[in-house]
């Protein structure tokens, strides 16, 4: 009994230790503070951990790519300064957080992780203006929700993990629903204009319309059951 205690309490110490070590060297910030960190920083190391793809699309100035998703992810970020501060961040936050957690074994000492990813940095005005349209349009959008029937917007992406849990029977629902509401899927990363117009920076985003006018909105995961409750 005496022995269990005391292993248990050695394990205790050790997850604790573990645990603080992480809090200690990653520190998870919103986007103007993630910005100001990165303007008072002198030529700042900033990693954009999405693919290549992505980052050609759209990033932040002076970032790097450094593909979490690649073969060469440990790499590419052993090129960095350890002891300098490194800035990380990806579309929503899911690789970045987990980036974040290998610098931090690989030995990086200040980590600033950009909370919700650009999603949020788009959505808090930081990213550089621009005159041209991604995707669907405004006129376009509002045509959509001109209808008799009720309107589900489902903006989702291929990378989101909660999207894909939820696409099979979001996609029934289109079928099984169709004569009381019209159920429309929008893919974000190929409509960001509408997702910076919306303020859209989480996802998934669902928006039910009603006479064009929004009646309900929530971000991320909801059962099959929940969703079934708000579509009747």
């Amino acid at each position: 009994m005496k022995f269990h205690s005391i292993c248990l309490i050695i394990f205790s110490f050790v997850i604790l230790s573990c645990n603080g070590q992480t809090s200690k060297n990653v520190k998870t910030i919103e986007a103007k503070a993630f910005a100001e960190k990165i303007k008072e920083t002198p030529n700042p190391q900033i990693l954009d951990v999405r693919t290549p793809e992505e980052f050609a699309s759209d990033h932040i100035d002076n970032a790097k790519n450094v593909n979490w998703l690649g073969n060469t992810f440990l790499t590419d970020a052993e090129k960095f300064d350890k002891s300098k501060p490194v800035f990380v961040y990806c579309k929503s936050g899911g690789r970045s957080q987990k980036a974040a957690e290998k610098l931090s074994e690989l030995g990086f000492t200040t980590i600033y992780q950009l909370d919700g990813g650009i999603l949020k940095w788009d959505a808090a005005g930081l990213s550089k203006p621009s005159d041209k349209t991604i995707g669907m349009c405004s006129p376009e959008y509002a045509e959509l929700l001109n209808s008799n029937k009720k309107v589900l917007i489902n903006f989702y992406a291929e990378w989101c993990a909660p999207c894909k849990k939820m696409a099979p029977y979001i996609l029934q629902m289109q079928k099984d629903l169709a004569n009381n509401v019209t159920i429309i899927r929008l893919n974000a990363d190929e409509n960001k204009t509408l997702m910076a117009e919306l303020k859209i920076s989480e996802l998934p985003t669902l928006l039910l319309y009603e006479n064009a006018a929004v009646k309900w909105k929530h971000s991320g995961f909801i059962s099959e059951d929940d969703l079934k409750k708000q579509l009747q």
